[in-house]
């Protein structure tokens, strides 16, 4: 059986074969000895899978099939490369998205609609289903005339590739491969607020261009710090007539594209047939098997839901997951992904809004019979649950949305106004920003504030991005709590320009999930790997900096440590954690406080920023105790950072370059060289967002 790729295995120890008897007499032959040996050999391999057959003969006949009417597809194999596919559909413009949280993907498939507008019939492509890539990108640019390749790369943690796009960064790191005769462009995405700004999307454009692909429009840079939307539209309208020139294409000719998906009302339909939340297989949330992953997630049972603030109007929540029913390790350190759901309220409100019953069963089928997705979500289901478990409803809506609906409004100044929002004219750009971004409007204060816009739900729900996973980091150890995992997070709650209330999605759906006696709640979860590992050896010193929830994976550390430290000599273990008051927002005080004393804690420096007249941060109790940083890192210490990334981490950063050259008497340029050997060797490692 496959392992679940999360998983990790325990350190394995070397088997210590000895050997038994003396030397062979002279009446054995050798050659009389290795037909023992191989008949042993044999009989063991026959008997193993003799075994195996029976278990899994008996595992088949233990699992209940759930029956349905007629099978249902949701996802496309498809076979050969994808130039073999271009030709056989007559495509030639590939988008490839490296996509982390799905605006890639969506950036992607924009593209792929536009380009096909222009004339050049254009497909999206996900990097994770090429096998050959030398067969792929070296036929493209020779076998199809006309082509061209757009990546939309996004850069994922430290300036990794995102999952789907590992193997292909893995290739253009190793290949040779002369493309020749490749014609592409680059829109790359990141945030700023990181040090490897956009580093997939820079690495993909040059290492083409030094294999010998031809670049024929600049690279385009996206920064979500601030307005990726306004980076990607002003980046496009400049791509498109350099295409078209380059091309020779009459961009005055381009066409209005059809809609990708057909609506299918069902009225026949068993409940057992239709989706009803799941993120890919049809019944996994009853029949659940492992591997868990993104596609198959584990619903476990909430234990512990409670408030860790002691006052104040903030609100942050301690939860415990548990897994004693299935083998599913973490290590501390390690991501929980959630698969949120919408709040009911707002389902309901687009219902009403729209005039439309949600318990309907319908399907949104790719009108492209080759197509690599056949839905834009798991169908058939109803309204309501692709609503709340599919699409993204509380973040402020694409131009290219309220573009291609604005037929729908059928008041003439609604019709105006949308077509002057979503223009890529700067005035069209900043009013989208004041009115869309800066003002937090989601598609249902959209619809709210222009009462003469009325899409179709159908058509809303395939322009209408995914639903993304949530990642937390875990706040505990498996060496001190092996069958559960828990959780640290903060409610997010905030008061918009337009005097509405906007509410996280997981936070405020996890509120309410508070175990009773009569009530357990359920969520779909899986385990993700992070790079936030302790030492391999307890002896190293390890020097956390983590305000608020960024203590979330420290805790796990520190128990980790806590029962290293029973049979284990342990290294200097250190905190810096800070909040705004001591009497308010310090979590997980009574614990911190108990490790101190136990001797756990070798140092814990506390930072309460309100408590007094001048803010205190954790980077000033850093300053106050910079000699013992310096001896500790040099002491094969290993530094952490979990939080902000948008100041605290940049902040921390610096305080420990100031530490580095004051004690340990460099210069600007050799603390900076430093601090770089410490992120190389894996000595600085951070966990951060924004």
């Amino acid at each position: 059986k496959k392992m679940e790729k999360f998983e990790y295995a325990a350190n394995s120890q070397a088997n210590n074969m000895e050997k038994e008897g003396g030397e062979l007499s002279p009446e054995q032959s050798a050659f009389g000895m290795l037909d023992i040996v191989l008949s042993v050999v044999i009989v063991v391999i026959i008997v193993l899978l003799a075994r195996r057959f029976i278990r899994k003969r008996k595992d088949e006949d233990n699992i209940k099939p759930i029956l349905i009417g007629k099978p249902l597809n949701v996802s496309t194999t498809h076979t050969g490369s994808f130039v073999d596919r271009m030709k056989s559909r007559k495509k030639n413009v590939i988008v490839f998205y490296g996509s982390q949280t799905g605006t890639a993907e969506e950036f992607a498939t924009r593209l792929s609609k536009d380009a096909s507008r222009l004339g050049m019939p254009a497909i999206t492509f996900d990097p994770e289903e090429c096998s050959d890539w030398e067969e792929g990108l070296g036929k493209l640019g020779k076998d199809i005339e006309g082509s061209l390749a757009i990546f939309c790369m996004a850069t994922y943690g430290e300036g990794d590739p995102t999952d789907n796009a590992q193997e292909f960064y893995d290739w253009l790191k190793e290949t040779s491969f002369s493309l020749d005769g490749l014609k592409y462009t680059v829109f790359a995405l990141g945030n700023k607020t990181y040090e490897h700004y956009n580093a997939m999307g820079r690495y993909i454009d040059e290492r083409l261009e030094e294999l010998g692909a031809e670049r024929i429009y600049k690279r385009g840079e996206g920064d979500d710090d601030a307005n990726i939307e306004e980076d990607f539209v002003t980046w496009k309208e400049g791509l498109w007539p350099s295409v078209a020139q380059y091309y020779g294409i009459d961009s005055s000719q381009a066409t209005q594209v059809r809609r990708d998906y057909e609506l299918t009302i069902h009225t026949d339909l068993n409940p057992t047939e239709i989706f009803s939340g799941e993120p890919h297989k049809l019944g996994s949330f009853v029949l659940q098997k492992p591997p868990f992953n993104t596609k198959n997630p584990y619903i476990a049972d909430i234990t512990v839901n409670r408030e860790l603030h002691k006052g104040g109007d903030r609100s942050c929540m301690h939860i415990e997951i548990d897994i004693s029913d299935i083998k599913m390790s973490y290590v501390a350190g390690d991501h929980v992904a959630i698969l949120p759901a919408n709040d009911k309220d707002l389902v309901n409100r687009i219902g009403d809004l729209l005039s439309t019953d949600l318990d309907t069963v319908f399907s949104l089928t790719n009108l492209d019979d080759e197509a690599s997705k056949p839905h834009p979500f798991p169908c058939p289901t109803t309204y309501r649950t692709a609503l709340t478990y599919y699409v993204d409803i509380t973040s402020t809506p694409r131009t290219h949305v309220l573009r291609e609906l604005v037929e729908f409004a059928s008041d003439p100044k609604d019709a105006e106004f949308i077509m002057k929002i979503t223009s890529p004219s700067e005035e069209g750009k900043h009013d989208y920003s004041e009115w869309i971004v800066k003002d937090h409007r989601n598609i249902i204060a959209v619809l709210e504030d222009l009462p003469s816009f009325r899409p179709p739900l159908d058509h809303l729900l395939e322009l209408l991005p995914r639903l993304q996973v949530r990642y937390y980091s875990i706040s505990s150890s498996p060496k001190l709590h092996p069958k559960s995992i828990h959780i640290t997070a903060v409610l997010v709650e905030y008061q918009t320009r337009t005097g509405r209330t906007a509410r996280g999605v997981a936070t405020s759906w996890l509120r309410n999930m508070v175990p009773t006696d009569g009530y357990t709640p359920k969520i779909p979860i899986y385990i993700r790997r992070s790079s936030l590992r302790l030492p391999f050896r307890p002896i190293n010193p390890v020097i956390m900096v983590g305000p608020g929830t960024g203590l979330a994976p420290f805790r796990g550390f520190i128990q980790d440590r806590a029962m290293d430290k029973k049979d284990k000599s342990t290294g200097e273990t250190v905190l810096y954690f800070g909040c705004r008051n001591q009497n308010e927002d310090f979590i997980y005080e009574d614990e911190l406080t108990n490790y101190k004393e136990e001797g756990v804690l070798s140092s814990l420096y506390l930072a309460f920023s309100r408590d007094q007249t001048e803010k205190v941060y954790v980077q000033h109790k850093m300053e106050e105790s910079g000699e013992e940083i310096w001896k500790n890192l040099e002491n094969q210490g290993f530094f952490y950072v979990c939080g902000d990334a948008r100041n605290m981490a940049r902040d921390v950063q610096n305080t420990l370059l100031s530490i580095i050259k004051q004690h340990g008497r460099k210069t600007d340029s050799e603390a900076s060289e430093y601090v770089k050997k410490l992120q190389k060797r894996g000595h600085y490692l951070q966990d951060v967002w924004f």
